[in-house]
């Protein structure tokens, strides 16, 4: 297993985000929260436990919980520091799922499985967690998250330095995260990826909204060299140039994996047995069938 992420690190980034206590940046969690409840608001049963993953503010907890699809759930966090006021929340590291095996029957992951180094493993936790037919629901930051910062900081650091260091993390696409559900055993698996656009001013209060999302890098590979001002200058003119609109403002993108499984059951819909169809392809299309030739 690779390790490519500081826990330690991402902790103190999520605590200082905590405390910042920052409402705009909060934008993608209300956007996970949304759609993660809608997604939950079509299903056509009722979950009597479920469980949030290290969701930080609870806003997806807590859209869950309007559905009315929920009967109780639980919040799982890093630090007591999460909880809101009187409430009670199960404290766990970051890559562990402190649930008993068949104990839930809805776990919610926002914004959070893209900084596991054993991402495999914690998919295999969750689904251990499931109750038979239980329903696992996640939004998990894709390929093409800060695509133009990526390119930015690697443009600004060759050019002035003639080296470059990462800067900004790897994210998943959505075959990769297909493959861990299917690696997990989740049945009837569904991933699809929604991409949005936020526009900026410059590079400025972009890089001050990751850090308020507690998104600063976590890499155990990254450069501990400081940056310096001429290095954000000449990284903000690089951006200006490359991705802004003609108004001047510049784009930043956020590409969103949805992702759902469940756990295996036997009631749930199997793929039929390859040659047990009863009608034939070609009657259906109304064409002839012609057999190849050995």
């Amino acid at each position: 297993m690779d390790i490519l992420f500081d826990q330690n690190l991402i902790a103190t980034h999520r605590r200082r985000a905590l405390a910042a206590a920052d409402q705009n940046a909060a934008f993608l969690l209300d956007i996970a929260a949304t759609e993660l409840a809608e997604r939950l608001a079509v299903v056509e049963r009722r979950f009597d436990t479920a469980a949030e993953l290290h969701g930080a503010t609870g806003a997806v907890a807590r859209s869950a919980l309007a559905t009315g699809k929920i009967g109780e759930i639980s919040r799982i966090e890093s630090s007591k520091d999460f909880a809101g006021a009187g409430e009670e929340i199960i404290v766990a590291p970051f890559e562990e799922v402190p649930l008993a095996p068949g104990s839930v029957n809805l776990v919610l992951a926002p914004l959070s499985l893209h900084l596991t180094n054993d991402t495999p493993g914690v998919f295999i936790q969750i689904r251990r967690a499931l109750k038979p037919d239980g329903l696992f629901l996640a939004a998990i930051p894709g390929s093409g998250t800060l695509q133009e910062l990526r390119d930015v900081l690697l443009a600004t650091e060759i050019e002035l330095s003639g080296g470059a260091s990462p800067r900004v993390i790897p994210f998943p696409d959505v075959r990769d995260v297909g493959g861990l559900m299917q690696r997990a055993g989740f049945a009837l698996p569904v991933i699809d990826a929604e991409n949005y656009t936020v526009r900026y001013d410059s590079i400025f209060p972009l890089m001050r909204d990751l850090r308020s999302m507690g998104m600063a890098n976590p890499l155990l590979a990254r450069s501990r060299k400081p940056l310096t001002r001429r290095f954000f200058l000449r990284a903000a003119e690089i951006y200006a140039e490359r991705y802004s609109d003609p108004d001047g403002r510049i784009r930043a993108t956020f590409s969103i994996i949805y992702a759902s499984g469940w756990a295996p059951h036997e009631s749930q819909q199997k793929p039929l047995k390859p040659g047990s169809a009863k009608a034939r392809l070609a009657d259906a299309l109304k064409v002839d069938e012609h057999k190849l030739r050995q």
